[in-house]
């Protein structure tokens, strides 16, 4: 292990950034938005497009990762990232408690505020990743994604378990106040997390490896006339896509198809996060036997898809236990694959022109984000429309599954064609695979 490297608990250390960021994001994505329709009485569009809107304004990851190369300096700009993202999402809470009494004003400010959600997460998600990637050593990638994200569902879950609880009895003051709560926690965790993390890399990096400090459509100009670098965008756009797709619909499908409650439906969505967990975990296990980490990705893609296509089928068959069968499946490929790929944006954020680290990650990320909120919403559309056309749901949601389940095949092929993918025999990750598992052990 290099000097700058970080240890299995240090990166369980750093990995609190991300814990930090999804506790303030379930309460934006889940409990807002639940919020708006049933209390507010809004339609389900509304929140849908707030949700949208934040990953829009995430095309400035490039932007924010470009600004943290420049600077020499992560931890600003992750700390300002998160105290923007808490003080959004306290507006966010805000908001949604003036439109019980003005829907004009509160929409606009809840505009606004989730506007300002998505800048928060660019400014501290994308230096976040670089720094990560810059203090781990390559047979240690698999196991730090697997660590990190895990981490990110942990604080998911606590969450929305206690502060699920504490807004009981609802109350909007109390809404605002279980929101601004969580987030000091948050903020809390992001400062222990980052203390001491980053002088160490930041006096140890050359001016070799930063490069010239150039404006930013010159450094992009770089970074996108860099093939490797496209490739693994389209690869994250298109797998994403597929990923996203199903967000919003796994519940309904469960509910019209096969007649389930809404706490019956939630459970089925809680098996799929279940498969999830465990196949991050056998994703950084599995670096010890699988050539790498770019296969291990493509391999995770296949499965998905392979799911997906049982889970089309699964519409027909009337069984409620293959359903969930298939559900629990499809999260442990999707738990693989977002390990393998999370590992390979790890690798390959030094390609190329050095001093473009946080560029490049930004650039990824932006491609992740945007298809991230296409997915929702085409998924969702795609779905209504197909059950219109071929006049039955089953059919509709079977149709949305099988382009999902093509998009991740066609997802699986590119992964192979990155760069990493060809350099796969130069790396040794039988080693990784043992670090992988000290990770999780």
């Amino acid at each position: 292990m290099s000097e700058r490297a970080l240890s299995w608990p240090g990166i369980a250390r750093l990995g609190l950034v991300q814990a930090a960021m999804g506790m303030v994001v379930v309460l934006m994505t889940s409990t807002l938005n639940r919020v708006m329709i049933v209390e507010v009485g809004l339609p389900a569009l509304v929140p849908g497009l707030l949700v949208g809107l934040h990953f829009a304004i995430q095309l400035t990851r490039p932007r924010m990762g470009h600004g943290s190369d420049v600077s020499g300096r992560r931890t600003p700009w992750i700390l300002g990232g998160m105290l923007l993202l808490v003080a959004a999402s306290i507006g966010a809470a805000a908001a949604t408690a003036v439109m019980a009494t003005d829907r004009v004003l509160g929409l606009a400010l809840a505009a606004v505020a989730f506007a300002l959600i998505g800048v928060g997460i660019s400014a501290s998600s994308t230096p976040f990743l670089a720094l990560l990637a810059e203090r781990v050593d390559a047979d240690r990638r698999s196991g730090a994604a697997a660590m990190t994200w895990i981490l990110m569902i942990v604080g998911i879950i606590a969450t929305a378990g206690v502060g699920g609880a504490l807004l009981d009895p609802f109350s909007y003051p109390r809404l605002i106040a279980v929101t601004a709560g969580v987030g000091v926690v948050a903020l809390a965790l992001c400062c222990v997390a980052l203390i001491g993390n980053e002088p160490r890399i930041a006096i140890a990096r050359s001016a070799k490896d930063e490069g010239p400090k150039i404006g930013f459509r010159e450094a992009f100009a770089e970074v996108w006339a860099e093939e490797g670098a496209r490739r693994f965008a389209f690869f994250i756009f298109v797998s994403m896509l597929a990923y996203s797709a199903q967000d919003l619909i796994l519940e309904p499908f469960a509910g019209s198809v096969f007649g389930m409650t809404p706490g019956e439906s939630t459970q089925v969505a809680g098996m799929q996060h279940g498969g999830v967990l465990l196949g991050m975990i056998v994703g950084a296990l599995g670096a010890r036997r699988f050539g790498s980490l770019s296969r291990w990705a493509a391999l995770g893609c296949a499965a998905s898809g392979i799911a997906l296509l049982g889970l089309a089928a699964s519409a027909f068959t009337g069984s409620a236990g293959v359903m969930k069968g298939v559900v629990f499946a499809l999260g442990l490929a999707n738990g693989a694959f977002a390990v393998g790929a999370i590992g390979a944006m790890m690798g390959m954020m030094h390609e190329g022109r050095g001093g473009r680290a946080g560029l490049r990650m930004g650039f990824w990320g932006a491609a992740q984000a945007l298809a991230y909120g296409l997915g929702g919403f085409l998924g969702a559309a795609g779905s209504d429309v197909a059950r219109w056309a071929l006049g039955a749901p089953a059919a509709g949601y079977a149709t949305v599954f099988v382009v999902e389940a093509a998009l991740f095949l066609a997802a699986a092929a590119l992964v192979t064609r990155t760069p990493m993918a060809a350099r796969a025999r130069d790396l040794s990750f039988r080693r990784d695979g043992a670090a992988a598992l000290a990770a999780v052990r």
